[in-house]
């Protein structure tokens, strides 16, 4: 069985198109190639003042060891102060508290963890909030100094 000479041409000419068609984007990637080379500059060729433009220093970290202060109602509080005043806390409000900020559980969880009701330490919460802000209110000015 011969090829008929029609499909035969008609496998030529899509060939030569294939090819016609690479060739043609690898000049263009040559020429492109040669564009950007004309125009890159070198780091080491940059000059001082525009070495000094592509890049910048990240500030968010440049003051770590610098405790965070917040101002409430004119008096200081340090993340040293409010760990000084949860230490403070009965055992079970303190439990309440770091399970629900920190771990972030539910009243719930927390309840069926110590075989409460859920109400008793959305209580626990609440009236260990009135006893933070009474040991900050006092201590606060205390702490300035540290």
């Amino acid at each position: 069985m011969e090829p008929n000479r029609v499909e035969f041409q008609k496998q030529c000419a899509f060939q030569k198109f294939c090819k016609r068609a690479l060739y043609n984007e690898a000049c263009n990637a040559h020429d492109e190639i040669r564009r950007r080379r004309k125009r890159e500059v070198s780091f080491c060729d940059l000059a001082l003042h525009e070495e000094r433009q592509l890049y910048t220093f990240d500030k968010y970290f440049q003051d770590e060891e610098a405790e965070p202060r917040y101002q409430m109602a004119g008096k200081e509080i340090t993340p040293k102060l409010l760990l000084e005043a949860i230490r403070t806390l009965p055992e079970e409000k303190r439990t309440a508290i770091l399970l629900y900020y920190f771990e972030g559980m539910s009243d719930a969880e927390i309840g069926e963890i110590f075989n409460t009701p859920r109400s008793t330490i959305q209580y626990r919460r609440a009236t260990s909030f009135e006893l933070l802000r009474k040991y900050l209110e006092e201590h606060a000015d205390e702490w300035n100094e540290w």
